[in-house]
């Protein structure tokens, strides 16, 4: 399995001559979505979902979406193609097992309502939580993509999630709202304190998982 990690909060993931894409928001670029057999949506904040981007690339080549029901609100036509997943919920997406964790979004602010989120395991091995700290407590996650930047979380909590996911590797996501000054001092943080071998991938590096 080889697993891209493009801009922002979106991966793309290839296995078995599947590809399954991970959150293509308006911060991620169009092309993750070139040749998708699937998509996953962890929530429906435009930076996770790009609506015409994936518009665009339902209309080129039909495939399934899986996300919240909260997202039929949002997805506008691409709503068609929508399957809604519960936390808990096991499937296969692009011919990859999922397990959906999760339900709702990590709290903003208090005056700003909580919407839904699910966090994917792929595989059993790596693990995309959207914007939220869930950590799954039935399996041991290999490859965590930790979301290391939002209005929603600090850096305390992310260095006590990674830690509590005890991955072997951990990969920065959530990072697009970040400049190379707030980069530089978050790599160099996470790397120290998250007692794991952590890293930032440029976007369009792909690793093997």
């Amino acid at each position: 399995m080889q697993v891209t990690k493009y801009a922002h909060s979106c991966l793309r993931i290839e296995h078995d001559g599947g590809v399954l894409v991970v959150d293509p928001g308006v911060y991620s670029e169009p092309a993750a979505l070139d040749g998708a057999d699937a998509v996953l949506i962890t929530h429906e904040h435009p930076d996770h979902v790009n609506v015409e981007a994936l518009t665009r690339a339902l209309e080129r080549r039909p495939m399934p979406v899986r996300g919240p029901a909260s997202l039929a609100g949002v997805l506008g036509d691409a709503a068609e193609a929508l399957t809604v997943v519960a936390p808990g919920e096991s499937f296969t997406a692009a011919g990859v097992p999922v397990r959906a964790y999760g339900g709702r979004h990590a709290v903003i602010h208090p005056d700003i309502p909580v919407i839904p989120n699910l966090g994917y395991l792929v595989n059993d091995v790596v693990y995309h939580p959207g914007d939220s700290l869930v950590v799954p407590d039935d399996v041991q996650v290999d490859t965590l993509f930790a979301p290391i930047h939002a209005p929603w979380n600090k850096f305390s909590e992310v260095v006590d999630f990674i830690r509590a996911v005890a991955p072997r590797r951990a990969y920065a996501l959530h990072d697009g709202l970040l400049n190379a000054n707030g980069l530089g001092v978050l790599n160099r943080q996470y790397t120290a304190m998250s007692n794991t071998d952590y890293r930032r991938l440029e976007p369009g590096t792909r690793i093997d998982a």
